[in-house]
């Protein structure tokens, strides 16, 4: 058995899909995400993948090996791009699964278990609300409910929104007064102290002051010296909404944070060809997330 586990997190453009007729993907995203041999998929924009029996969300789980789906049904009057999660069942026992039903799209949240620990993991995606700042927050309050009571959790999002440490960034936040989607300025925006400036707000309370989550990405590329994790991963088509951002996110408790090895940022001509939105990879040492997930007696 491999000493890694890898996860990935991914929002491929409208499920690979194509919009308006476009070309479809879904194949070529399915190979893109086989050949890192993930244990653990955290996906935004299953569009479409509830319908024919939910045949679209097994086609993807069986091209990975046979992985166990989860996703929540699309409700009606709201978002048609519900998230997903895949979980290796060679190396995962599942422990429950839980729907966090948000006004905008419901979160995603299986509990797993490493075989062989005592100790559950909660698992989750996200995809906060594109239009509402205000929503987002109370997505992100809601996802830290997962690490109440001790818990170990690790979440993977299209977060809509900016990291808070803005100097270690590698790229600066959206200068609002040379963006030209107005409607994005409305969406993305909030006000402090009388100005409107970019939504931090999700991020700080993730992992603000005395925080419940790590930035996998901000870990690896301050304390692992990784430079590449900060990449922007988002948009990777548009250019009418400033330039591309670190929108996409995973998020551990801090627990779990010594056990990463890698976390990498994947915008292969492949990975643009299906989405708008970067691939993220994370590398986790199993024999340290072993001895994380199985507290002393």
């Amino acid at each position: 058995m491999t000493n890694e586990v890898r996860i990935a997190c991914w929002n491929i453009e409208h499920n690979g899909r194509g919009r308006s007729g476009g070309e479809d993907h879904r194949d070529l995203a399915r190979d893109i995400l086989a050949s890192i041999e993930p244990h653990i998929v955290l996906r935004q924009e299953l569009t479409g993948a509830w319908d024919r029996g939910k045949a679209d969300l097994y086609a993807e789980a069986n091209r990975l090996g046979g992985l166990v789906p989860f996703m929540p049904a699309p409700r009606e009057g709201r978002s048609k791009n519900p998230v997903g999660v895949m979980v290796d069942p060679s190396l995962f026992l599942i422990d429950g699964y839980f729907e966090h039903d948000l006004p905008w799209k419901p979160i995603c949240n299986p509990r797993v278990r490493l075989k062989g620990c005592s100790k559950s993991l909660d698992l989750a995606s996200a995809h906060l609300c594109h239009y509402d700042p205000d929503l987002r927050a109370t997505e992100a309050r809601r996802l830290t409910t997962l690490a109440d009571h001790g818990r170990s959790a690790l979440v993977g999002m299209d977060a809509n929104s900016y990291p808070h440490q803005t100097a270690l960034e590698s790229v600066a936040l959206p200068d609002w007064d040379t963006v030209e989607d107005r409607i994005h300025f409305q969406h993305r925006t909030i006000e402090r102290a009388g100005r409107r400036v970019s939504d931090t707000r999700p991020d700080e309370i993730l992992s603000g002051g005395n925080p419940v989550f790590t930035d996998l990405g901000l870990h690896a590329g301050t304390i692992l010296g990784q430079p590449g994790a900060l990449t922007a991963t988002a948009s990777l088509k548009r250019n009418d909404q400033g330039p591309s951002q670190r929108i996409d996110r995973m998020y551990c408790t801090p627990d779990l944070a010594p056990a990463l090895l890698a976390f990498d940022v994947l915008a292969t001509d492949e990975v643009r060809e299906v989405s708008d939105h970067a691939l993220l990879v994370a590398h986790f040492d199993l024999d340290v997330l072993r001895q994380v997930l199985t507290p002393a007696r």
